[in-house]
């Protein structure tokens, strides 16, 4: 299936932002619905956005507001620009189409004063 590489992590104040980024290896954008995950310590991973074949999108609550998926089919990326981060936003955050059962290294953003 489809094999992506995430980019983009790091540590950041809070209020400040972020892209990441999600690579995949082959044509995919537009052709799967692709999400955005976290996983929090001692948390269940969760999925926090995904943008779907049509174009339309979908935010957990929690983001809403604050994040945007994106796509560019000419690089097959997907993208995560996270604006507004706060402490609670802090996880390992991966992509993948919805439904997978095998997960990538992801990439870690910590929000820290």
């Amino acid at each position: 299936q489809v094999r992506v590489v995430e980019s983009g992590g790091g540590l950041v104040q809070p209020g400040g932002s972020l892209q990441l980024s999600c690579t995949a290896s082959g044509s995919v954008f537009n052709i799967y619905p692709m999400g955005w995950y976290r996983q929090a310590p001692g948390k269940e991973r969760e999925r926090v956005a995904i943008i779907f074949t049509s174009g339309l999108t979908n935010y957990a609550a929690s983001v809403k507001g604050r994040f945007t998926i994106s796509g560019d089919s000419a690089k097959n990326t997907v993208y995560l620009q996270m604006n507004s981060l706060k402490p609670e936003d802090t996880a390992v955050y991966y992509c993948n189409n919805p439904g997978a059962t095998t997960w990538g290294q992801g990439t870690q953003v910590t929000v820290s004063s």
